[in-house]
């Protein structure tokens, strides 16, 4: 069997086909999602490269579906993957922790040991005293490394279990103190006041 006669069987037409439009398809959303949350995030050299490939993909995909607008296993695959795309892009955004955010808690009760505990792990904290809706709280702030934000989690729900918090992004930052990280070789690493 000779390349064009295998390109035009219905294993290639209804099975292969399908199979690489939807591989492309995840790779180019997946891609896509990494762009923006790089541009978000202010990464302004790595976003247009990976822009570059992403369009590549895409143009190789929507192509083929193109070609082959009366293969409902084709779009049927080109909608898969943009699906799964999407979800594996935000996966890989998480694992790559990129970026700063800010914790915000709010604490009813004395927050004196979740204020020692995240002291004595090294982030900087800032309190401030407050009213609530139900009498005198302590805000806590605390910028710090997405990839620190599960351990923060972790102790504010081990000692203040019932505290309300939130997690927003921060652009960017100019005096901050974050824990040391030894497994980080080549890490920008900067002592705030």
């Amino acid at each position: 069997m000779d390349a064009l006669s295998f390109y035009n069987s219905d294993l290639f037409k209804w099975v292969i086909l399908p199979i690489l439009i939807f591989v492309a398809r995840l790779m180019d959303v997946s891609l896509g999602t990494l762009r923006i949350i790089f541009v978000s995030h202010g990464l302004k050299y790595i976003a247009p490269i990976v822009g570059f490939v992403e369009i590549n993909i895409w143009l190789l995909a929507i192509g083929q579906i193109m070609q082959n607008l009366n293969n409902l296993v084709c779009s049927l695959a080109y909608a898969s993957g943009f699906a799964l795309g999407a979800f594996i892009g935000m996966l890989i955004e998480e694992k790559l922790s990129i970026g700063m955010v800010m914790v915000r808690v709010i604490c009813k009760h004395d927050a004196t040991e979740l204020i020692k505990s995240l002291q004595a792990a090294e982030y900087g904290v800032t309190t401030h005293d407050a009213e609530g809706v139900k009498g005198p709280v302590k805000i806590i702030f605390a910028v710090i490394r997405r990839e620190d934000l599960h351990d923060i989690l972790d102790r504010i729900h081990k000692i203040h279990p019932h505290a309300f918090y939130s997690v927003e992004d921060v652009r960017s930052v100019g005096e901050a103190m974050f824990p040391y990280h030894q497994h980080r070789l080549l890490q920008w690493h900067r002592k705030g006041k």
